[in-house]
């Protein structure tokens, strides 16, 4: 979920905002072209927790990743895709923007803190 051009990633606005998931880094759990809400307050991220984050080594990419453990003040976040690295495991510690709470778009349905298996 990256800019191409080199801006900023977009500020998530609102207490509940939309994000559209690009990739397969999450699948099965979400999949490229899911509509996910996204909660950007409420309680702490705890781990197991799908997020939004944005990687302090690639501040121009938003992404969706599992939050696994906290480190050096932010978040170590991977994938559940283990085939794809686009995650902490490249990036390092990421920043959490918010909690993914829900697809609305094309399955609707809670997002969970399981990670299920490919």
């Amino acid at each position: 979920m990256g800019i191409p051009d080199g801006s900023p990633a977009p500020v998530l606005r609102g207490p509940l905002a939309a994000v559209l998931v690009t990739g397969p880094s999450m699948a099965p759990t979400l999949r490229h072209g899911d509509a996910v809400l996204v909660l950007t307050g409420g309680r702490p991220v705890r781990p197991g927790d799908v997020v939004v984050a944005v990687f302090r080594s690639r501040p121009d990419l938003l992404v969706v990743k599992r939050a696994v453990r906290p480190q050096a003040g932010g978040w170590w976040v991977r994938g559940d895709n283990d085939l794809v690295t686009d995650d902490s495991r490249a990036y390092g510690v990421a920043d959490v923007r918010g909690r993914v709470v829900a697809r609305y778009w094309p399955r609707p349905g809670l997002v969970t803190g399981r990670r299920r298996r490919i």
